[in-house]
């Protein structure tokens, strides 16, 4: 087999309709997108298998894919494992240094990189031994490459792509994932939904996400359905447009971004009043936003929870069983169980580490070192926290262990206070997570300014010295951490509050932002 001809099977009776509908990167109001059909759709992925083969890409090996949402994604993704080579979908926005690991570790033959990004990127690829192609490059070069036709027999259980964590346990993770797995794709929007050929999927979550490779790319085009992508970072006006012109039946999103739509003038959330479906996932959904958008909208706001290591979702909102806080049920195929700290089973009610065995779970992780604490046979461990009621429906209790999940993706705060010590403006740093004034959760890094610093005796040149410290710490944070592990809040305090034994208080910290939220405060 061959997952991807799996993904395209049912759009061979579908060619001569629409299956990719895609927005550029400078798309503003009133732009026009391109339309891909199938047809059109299978030859561009045939040209990039043409373009991947010609690069030296032979079976096994591996591609990262650092580009925008777009057709050339969908062709680099699907047109490398047709080759039986293993994409690997890769954030966009990490830092270099990230790059630089991903590139060693993964030993990737060919990065495919967005022109914009080039220099973020840097020499990782060259020096780890990889070609590198431009996106531009190679969009220009499936123009006139020759179509691979054949795609390469694959076991179902061979590596068929990657993806990579987000590092906040140590170094990134890769993933593997096969082509059982991927040609599995779109449980939630079939078991579930039961969006069908023809129908419209719009996500503005970024496919580097599973949540989004799964149901807003390989899982829309196994069902012969249309997939709305943007190459730009979703903005609410734009998604608003979209949703009125191409009229969705499923629109996801995460929670935070539904909250962003709320903001919109009523008169542009009339069209969401069309779409059957609203899904979210990511993160904790406050019950403001939900309640809130189910009255703008009249449909609920249905929740879902799943991982990169499951692939496609394993808990869900079921239409018209949706219960408020919880993250819904099992999907089909999914069994769970709940254990405490040493292994052992829960009492009904009590909350416990969620174990599950999944049916796109993946093979391992590429790192035979994470595989042990993980996967234990066909047993994988989230280290997420649930309960599950009397009736089957599962309510996120947090982690398990130390990390933070923030605006859906997880971070550790060691990694916060670390890259806060390297650039040498602080003696001490504790970073904490708090609720925004919407509840959502967000980082708070609190710092003793390191003493050759800042003069801390409360003059008008002291507040200048705190100040400049803050600007140069804001750009040293954005140099050293992924966009996602950046603090909401950078606070100097003159000291961290300790326990006798000199552990931070943490909860101390958190209550001093929490007071800058209360409506007291924001009076003032």
């Amino acid at each position: 087999m061959n997952a991807c001809d799996e993904i395209l099977r049912l759009g061979l009776s579908r060619l001569d309709e629409s299956a990719l509908i895609t927005y550029g990167a400078d798309a503003g109001a009133g732009t026009e997108p391109a339309v891909f059909t199938h047809a059109a759709l299978r030859r561009l992925i045939a040209q990039a298998a043409g373009v991947i083969d010609a690069a030296g890409v032979g079976k096994g090996d591996r591609v990262a894919i650092v580009m925008n949402d777009g057709e050339h994604w969908c062709a680099a993704f699907l047109g490398a494992m047709k080759l039986g080579a293993v994409p690997m979908a890769i954030n966009t926005r990490l830092s270099s240094a990230h790059y630089a690991f991903i590139a060693t570790d993964s030993a990737a033959t060919l990065w495919l990189v967005e022109d914009t990004l080039v220099d973020l990127v840097g020499a990782a690829p060259a020096a780890a031994g990889a070609r590198r192609l431009l996106c531009s490059e190679f969009a220009q070069a499936c123009t006139s490459a020759p179509e691979r036709e054949a795609s390469v027999p694959c076991l179902s259980d061979s590596p068929a792509f990657w993806l990579y964590s987000s590092g906040t346990t140590g170094p990134p993770k890769g993933i593997v994932h096969s082509h059982a797995s991927c040609a599995a794709s779109g449980k939630l929007l079939r078991e579930v939904v039961g969006i069908g050929a023809g129908d419209t999927v719009l996500s503005t979550s970024k496919l580097f996400f599973a949540f989004a490779l799964d149901n807003a790319l390989l899982g829309p085009l196994a069902m012969g359905a249309v997939t709305v992508l943007n190459a730009a970072w979703a903005e609410p006006e734009r998604v608003a447009e979209q949703t009125a012109r191409h009229a969705p039946r499923i629109v996801m999103s995460v929670p935070s971004f539904f909250r962003r739509l709320l903001a919109l003038d009523p008169s542009r959330l009339a069209p969401f009043r069309d779409v059957d479906f609203f899904y979210t996932g990511g993160e904790r959904v406050p019950d403001a936003v939900a309640t809130e958008w189910e009255a703008a909208s009249g449909r609920p706001l249905s929740a879902c929870y799943g991982m990169s290591e499951t692939y496609c979702n394993a808990i869900a909102h079921y239409p018209g069983r949706e219960r408020l806080g919880s993250c819904g049920e099992l999907l089909p195929g999914v069994v769970v169980d709940l254990r405490d700290h040493a292994g052992a089973g829960v009492p009904p009610g009590e909350p416990g580490v969620l174990w599950l065995r999944h049916p796109t779970i993946a093979l391992r992780y590429h790192r035979d070192e994470f595989n042990a604490r993980s996967f234990e046979g066909a047993w994988f461990c989230t280290n997420d926290l649930f309960t599950c009621d009397a009736e089957g429906h599962f309510w996120h209790q947090g982690r398990a262990d130390e990390l933070l999940k923030v605006a859906g993706q997880w971070v550790k705060p060691g990694e916060v206070e670390e890259a806060a010590l390297a650039a040498g403006l602080a003696s001490e740093a504790a970073c904490v997570v708090a609720p925004d004034q919407d509840g959502f959760d967000r980082l708070g890094l609190f710092i003793v300014p390191a003493a050759d610093r800042v003069n801390l005796d409360g003059s008008a040149d002291a507040q200048a010295a705190r100040d400049d410290v803050l600007a140069l710490l804001e750009t040293a944070l954005r140099a050293r951490l992924p966009r996602h592990s950046l603090p909401r809040w950078i606070r100097q305090i003159d000291e961290l509050p300790r326990t006798p034994t000199g552990k931070v208080q943490r909860f101390r910290l958190r209550e001093l932002l929490l007071a800058e939220q209360s409506p007291a405060s924001i009076a003032r």
